[in-house]
């Protein structure tokens, strides 16, 4: 019986995991729940997988919840998330929290030596050099890096020529990102159901810029090493190029199931499959290159990888503040590449070199974008 800490259990990934986790009783345990303020989506989870300690993201949020539940544990904040990371019976930790709040929760279970399941790809991106020496016990659970990790793991990286992740394109593939773009048709995703920010980053392609710098620092490469590819069907995840001019491709149907089960599983596979009634996934591929001037995040994610120190923060956190002017209605989505490229390119700070650092840092560079922006968009 493997016991599971699972932090964002109301989120998407969360859901997710609960999921696969349900079809497994005699397998797996939940001892925590972390959550952020979904009370009732957190009540009924609780009742299902009775874990011994829950953590919300706020202490009000937190009281209610204990009245519900005397008998539980409850924590909160950011100390809540670190608690239910290093529960001495927890034998995996799967990260389902989104932003930086992921970064010292993941951590501190590598440090204590606990295998992380991780779709976090901020804590990735920002503290990749302090998640270094503990890669060995991550398992990524982003279906591109997934696939990667499945290809990569049993050759020697001196075959290995070229990785390259693919990106369905967004709902704007074959569309100008031009003034007339609505916040609807920005969160309207033609393959993956996914929340607002990673929604707007996909019709952006910020996520596969963040994505390409996840793949240095996770698997090791270096920027000529990772391309991208645009696939709109979603059913090829990754292909990795050999020495000798061979390719080899993961392919399976767009459900975040499959690399949330290989996650939870690993060095196993699942004993059978996460879905039902699963359809053949192998009709017309297409294989397109990206549009390096229309999606200029791309190129800009090799520049990051290239100079690194603090450009991976200032870069993520000027995306965030953006998108969440955009999601608020001020900013127009056709200025927010353009505000995002100008933060990156003016702004300059020292490399950090702790994990508070990090998000002292990412805190700083977010609040600076946001006050440039509310003072050109929100007068």
């Amino acid at each position: 019986m493997i016991s599971i800490s699972l932090l964002g259990s109301t989120g998407s990934i969360g859901v997710s995991t609960l999921d696969v986790l349900r079809r497994y009783p005699d397998r797996f345990r939940v001892v925590f729940l972390g959550a952020g303020k979904n009370l009732r989506i957190l009540s009924a989870q609780i009742r299902e997988f009775h874990p011994r300690a829950v953590s919300l993201s706020d202490a009000a949020s937190a009281v209610k919840l204990k009245a519900l539940f005397p008998e539980l544990e409850v924590w909160s904040g950011e100390e809540g998330l670190l608690k239910g990371a290093l529960m001495e019976e927890a034998d995996k930790v799967v990260v389902g929290v989104s932003g930086m709040s992921g970064l010292m929760p993941t951590l501190a279970a590598l440090q204590a030596g606990k295998p992380v399941a991780l779709a976090n790809k901020e804590a990735v991106v920002e503290g990749g050099a302090l998640l270094k020496p503990y890669m060995d016990l991550v398992i990524p659970v982003d279906s591109e890096h997934s696939s990667l990790f499945q290809l990569l793991r049993k050759h020697d990286p001196a075959e290995i020529k070229r990785v390259y992740i693919t990106a369905s394109g967004g709902p704007f593939l074959h569309r100008s990102l031009s003034e007339e773009i609505t916040r609807e048709e920005v969160l309207h995703h033609p393959t993956w159901s996914m929340g607002p920010k990673i929604t707007v980053d996909s019709a952006t392609m910020a996520n596969k810029a963040l994505e390409i710098i996840e793949a240095a620092n996770l698997f090791g490469l270096q920027a000529s090493q990772i391309g991208v590819v645009v696939q709109p069907q979603s059913v090829i995840h990754s292909l990795v190029e050999f020495c000798d001019g061979t390719f080899h491709a993961q392919m399976s149907v767009p459900d975040m199931r499959f690399p949330i089960g290989y996650a939870l599983f690993f060095p196993e596979r699942a004993p059978k499959s996460l879905r039902e009634d699963l359809p053949f996934p192998f009709g017309p591929l297409e294989l397109l290159p990206p549009n390096t001037e229309k999606f200029p995040f791309l190129p800009l994610a090799y520049d990051v990888i290239s100079r690194g120190g603090a450009r991976p923060i200032v870069f993520n956190a000027a995306n965030e503040a953006a998108v969440e002017l955009f999601l608020q209605g001020h900013l127009p989505f056709h200025r927010l590449i353009g505000q995002v490229k100008e933060a990156y390119d003016t702004l300059d700070y020292p490399a950090p070199s702790s994990a508070k650092e990090v998000l002292s840092l990412h805190r700083e560079v977010k609040k600076r974008v946001e006050g440039i922006l509310h003072e050109r968009w929100c007068k």
